[in-house]
């Protein structure tokens, strides 16, 4: 098996949720599943960031002229459900589903014909790149593919490769149950914190020195850090307490 990751960015106000996802750089979007058929297109999508960017990312989805992942630009005549499943002050989970029709077509669509069935995605949104993560066979055709797509997608969208490579069961892009899993730009971020000694004592760089070093905005920076360093603490305690459980439950049998 092998990893095919790339990214698409999105020029302005040539997709809504790219737009909305620019203006609020806390804000993001991770897909929870993502299925597809000839057909069809149906996927789970868990967005976090401040209150107000939710809202806007609802409104969104729920544009009559969007369709989640189509790549036409103009109005394809699909028939597409959206449905809220979760929403709080900080996240919001959204399904969608549309029936394809003559000129629909997006990324996993594109996949399907050209690399054929049995393939896994994940994507990642944040800003107005758009990473896509393909788990697929290792015969399977992924210049073709990406010839194919390069046809699809207009002038309006770049696209980027990002890596293609034999898929790693210690890498963290999937959660294997032995460490936790960050997106690629929350490692990429904390490994340059890490470097730059910013976890040092005294700081050896301030946030917004890190984020010029990487060519971000300071506030795009400080989310990623505090998304993965939540994501840091919550293993760790979750470790320790099955830690403390499994001593109290040998010292039980002990006695």
């Amino acid at each position: 098996m092998r990893e095919f990751v790339f990214a698409l960015e999105y020029e302005p106000e040539t997709n809504p949720v790219a737009d909305v996802l620019a203006e609020h750089p806390g804000a993001s979007i991770r897909s929870l599943s993502c299925h597809v058929t000839a057909d069809s297109l149906w996927r789970v999508d868990h967005a976090e960031g401040p209150s107000e960017a939710l809202a806007e990312l609802e409104e969104a989805y729920e544009t009559a002229d969007y369709y989640a992942d189509c790549l036409v630009k103009d109005d394809c005549g699909a028939d597409c459900e959206v449905q809220v499943l979760d929403r709080s002050s900080d996240a919001l989970v959204v399904y969608t589903y549309w029936d394809r029709t003559d000129v629909c077509t997006s990324v996993p669509h594109v996949a399907l014909e050209q690399l054929g069935e049995g393939l896994l995605f994940e994507t990642y949104r944040e800003g107005r790149r758009y990473r896509w993560r393909i788990v697929l066979g290792s015969e399977a055709p992924v210049h073709e593919f990406f010839d194919a797509l390069g046809r699809e997608v207009d002038a309006c969208t770049g696209m980027e490769v990002l890596r293609l490579t034999e898929l790693d069961p210690d890498r963290n892009d999937v959660d294997s149950g032995t460490g936790p899993a960050l997106p690629a730009e929350q490692r990429e971020a904390l490994r340059a914190a890490v470097e730059h000694g910013y976890y040092e004592t005294p700081r050896e760089v301030e946030l917004g020195d890190l984020a010029d070093r990487l060519a971000i905005p300071r506030s795009t920076l400080s989310y990623r850090l505090r998304r993965a360093e939540a994501t840091l603490a919550r293993t760790y305690v979750e470790a320790d307490e099955s830690l403390e459980a499994i001593v109290a439950s040998e010292l039980a049998h002990a006695k």
